[in-house]
């Protein structure tokens, strides 16, 4: 009996103990954050904004890119096609000569700076007389006037094989009727580019 009653005394005691002994806290509760939807907002906008003025100034640096491309292959073109037509323009005499004037010498001395630029070019010059006088007359003529034009471009430098000849006489003239005006439109070099005139170079600057 009397070790039933002092079981029961310690189980009794136990459990006082137990119940007053202090419990762990509960751990302390973190708020939650508050979403400040404004601020996502304007931090969206932000974000969308430098996009878009970054892709504008890729559009206007290709675009101002673009423009000086073309801006420089007009001006090859337009500084090609104005050696081309320098190489090409004609030269006139005066009435029964093959003496080259001040006009023509000036043309010639453009033509031979051209010349000596781009020296893979070959050129024809073909010699032409008014309609006065007999065939053979001017057949003789315009052979005369293309190889004096051409012997003022050898003799100075410009290499004989580089320059063909030919004479037309009256057979193919530049204005028709029978005055001077048209005449002196036929007593005529003309000059012909038969190879070499796809990449004309200007000539270098002095």
């Amino acid at each position: 009996m009397n070790h039933r009653i002092t079981g029961t005394l310690l189980i009794v005691g136990v459990v006082v103990v137990a119940s007053a002994c202090p419990r762990n806290p509960p751990p302390p509760v973190t708020p939650s954050p508050t979403v400040n939807q404004d601020s996502i907002d304007a931090a969206e906008r932000a974000r969308r904004e430098a996009a878009e003025r970054a892709e504008a100034a890729r559009r206007d640096s290709i675009n101002r890119a673009n423009a000086a491309r073309e801006d420089s292959l007009r001006r090859a073109r337009e500084a090609m096609e104005g050696v081309r037509s320098a190489l090409t323009a004609p030269i006139y005499f005066e009435y029964d000569s093959d003496a080259i004037g001040e006009a023509g010498r000036s043309a010639l001395d453009q033509k031979l700076t051209i010349l000596q630029a781009n020296s893979g070019v070959r050129l024809r010059i073909a010699g032409h007389a008014d309609e006065r006088g007999s065939d053979e007359y001017n057949l003789a003529l315009g052979q005369r006037r293309a190889a004096a034009a051409k012997r003022y471009l050898t003799q100075r430098g410009i290499p004989e094989a580089q320059i063909e000849i030919i004479s037309f006489g009256e057979e193919r003239p530049a204005a028709t009727g029978g005055d001077e005006s048209a005449w002196a439109q036929n007593r005529r070099d003309e000059f012909e580019i038969t190879a070499g005139g796809d990449a004309l170079r200007a000539p270098s600057g002095p």
